[in-house]
């Protein structure tokens, strides 16, 4: 069904590890490390910064892959790893994009599951990788059958 998608490339998209945003997200997941959002402490710690928790990306911008028409409802988000090469800093501006990695399916209990595998990539903005991360999504029966027709 996707794999026509494979190897599709979004383009850059500017980011910025913003001091409120990180904030709020740390304080959504629970994490209220200070590291995240107690300036002194950021100033005191090996990073002489504030850096961002490790799933905040989730909250980035990765542009659009042309061609990738995924429905808004109905998706599962079947898990998600992240690798980083550096914490994020908060101030920092990054870029963002993401690539169709692979496409299979499966039978399943309840009917022909998809597998989307989308990798996601930020680097700074001389190009440098920081982090990446790898999705799986998860597109059940009802919603191929949406999309066949």
């Amino acid at each position: 069904m996707f794999s026509d998608q494979i190897g599709k490339r979004s383009t850059k998209v500017k980011n910025a590890v913003e001091r409120g945003a990180v904030k709020k997200f740390a304080e959504a997941i629970g994490d209220l490390h200070p590291i995240y959002y107690d300036e002194e402490t950021g100033l005191n710690s090996r990073y002489r910064n504030n850096i961002a928790p490790p799933t905040f990306p989730r909250a980035f911008d990765y542009g659009e892959i042309v061609g990738l028409n995924l429905p808004t409802k109905g998706l599962i988000h079947g898990g998600q790893t992240f690798h980083y090469e550096r914490p994020l800093v908060v101030g920092e501006e990054i870029l963002c994009y993401s690539e169709v990695k692979k496409y299979f399916e499966k039978k399943g209990n309840f009917g022909e599951m998809g597998f989307l595998i989308v990798e996601s990539f930020g680097e700074d903005l001389v190009g440098n990788l920081i982090f990446s991360s790898t999705s799986t999504i998860v597109i059940s029966e009802a919603v191929r059958k949406v999309l066949v027709k």
